[in-house]
């Protein structure tokens, strides 16, 4: 009797460990987030460090919180080396897999996806770059551009240079160029410089720089000097950006008249030059450097407090915390999302995610980048936020900030950035949205 009320009781258990083992585990829900970067090509430098950046925060909110508000965070990078039909190619392979929205990090790519995103439901943030029209929600619901644009930031430097020679009254006569990358990136501030400088009565001159002279450009610095422009702004990327800063100290240009666009501005463009760089300045809407909490949570998370292996991610270089801010931009955008709608949720959702984040100094704080940058709200009209632009400076060994947070000419750049939208929408027969 007592053997066979042991072989019973060895049924039994055998039978719950089964039906234990056999029951099925519920898949956490989850985002897919498509990583479109260059670590190839002539851009590569540049596109690993943001490219780092950007799957580093990633990965340390998998890490540490288990993701975002209980949903995994997933990604994949498309290596497209920063060739337009590439990346097209990587957004039509990767959008199969729930996209929920799209990071192209090249203005042609952000030209070529914008029919797309409409008719595939994923919105595309092209942070501080691309399109600046696409400021203009309401012919553009899919399209975004916060912090700001670059006719924006345009904007800011004349601003900036107005109030260091005297004030604003003081750029009348005086002659301000720019020297660009020859592509639409390059050609795209020329319209908001003309302009202001038929306000402020500057002259103003533009020099452009072939993709085939990138690393050489002295024709183009032979004119600069001879024309000798009270400052001279510079639109680069790539190796572009060294060879400018070096050719301005060949040909004696001064440093401290001489200011990069935010792609002209990490350490890239400085250290081959070193201290031979020191004064010259760039825009950037975030600080530079490793001195943030959520700078503390990555090295302890993800690279186990090693410093040197950090480093050689190219950890708290100004590129690497652009990829790193606009990773949290994206995550705080789904957070708002699926606060909305649940864990659930579409590149639709993720659209109206981005059109209402409002991201304060008290959220900033939660997510350790207070004074790292600066709050941003969206709105249905508003895609850029209308943030305000930083300038830091060349140490010799580092950037330093050294200006105050320089605001917007909003009552000049609005209306441009409304009858650019409305010109741009007639090419794909957009309508403008009510945003009453």
């Amino acid at each position: 009797m007592k053997l066979r009320n042991l072989a019973i009781g060895l049924l039994a258990a055998v039978a719950t460990v089964g039906a234990i083992e056999s029951t099925p585990v519920l898949a956490k829900d989850s985002i897919f987030i498509p990583v479109f970067s260059y670590r190839s090509g002539p851009f590569a430098p540049g596109g690993a460090k943001i490219a780092n950046g950007y799957t580093d925060y990633f990965k340390l909110l998998q890490k540490r919180d288990g993701g975002v508000e209980g949903v995994e965070i997933k990604f994949e990078e498309c290596e497209f080396g920063y060739k337009t039909d590439r990346g097209v190619e990587c957004y039509e392979r990767l959008k199969s897999k729930g996209s929920i929205l799209s990071h192209p990090n090249s203005t042609g790519l952000v030209y070529k996806l914008v029919p797309k995103a409409p008719i595939d439901e994923i919105p595309i943030l092209s942070m501080g770059y691309g399109m600046s029209g696409a400021a203009d929600g309401r012919y553009f619901p899919w399209v975004f551009n916060f912090p700001t644009s670059y006719w924006s930031q345009a904007s800011a430097f004349i601003k900036y240079v107005g109030a260091e020679s005297g004030g604003m009254d003081k750029l009348k006569g005086k002659k301000i160029g720019l020297i660009f990358l020859e592509s639409g990136y390059g050609r795209e501030p020329i319209p908001l410089f003309k302009k202001l400088g038929e306000k402020y009565g500057y002259t103003f001159k533009h020099w452009a720089v072939p993709g085939k002279q990138m690393a050489d450009q002295r024709s183009q610095w032979r004119k600069i000097t001879r024309w000798n422009p009270d400052y001279l702004f510079i639109w680069g990327w790539g190796v572009m950006n060294p060879t400018a800063v070096s050719r301005a100290h060949e040909f004696g240009f001064p440093m401290n008249r001489f200011i990069g666009v935010w792609w002209s501005g990490d350490e890239l463009d400085t250290k081959p030059a070193g201290p031979k760089a020191k004064g010259y300045r760039a825009a950037t809407f975030h600080a530079p450097g490793a001195f943030a909490e959520v700078h503390k949570d990555l090295l302890k998370h993800l690279y186990g407090g090693d410093e040197a292996a950090a480093k050689k991610n190219n950890f708290g270089d100004v590129l690497y915390n652009r990829g790193m801010f606009n990773a949290m931009l994206v995550i705080e955008a789904a957070r708002t999302a699926i606060k909305k709608f649940g864990t659930k949720i579409t590149g639709k959702e993720m659209r109206w995610g981005l059109e209402n984040l409002d991201l304060s100094e008290k959220r900033l704080a939660e997510v350790g980048m207070s004074g790292f940058g600066k709050p941003i709200k969206v709105s249905c009209a508003d895609h850029e936020g209308s943030g305000p632009v930083l300038f830091q400076e060349w140490t010799g060994s580092e950037w330093k900030i050294v200006s105050d947070w320089v605001k917007p000419m909003t009552s000049t750049v609005r209306p441009m950035l409304e009858e650019a939208a409305a010109t741009e929408a007639k090419k794909w027969n957009y309508k403008k949205r009510d945003c009453s």
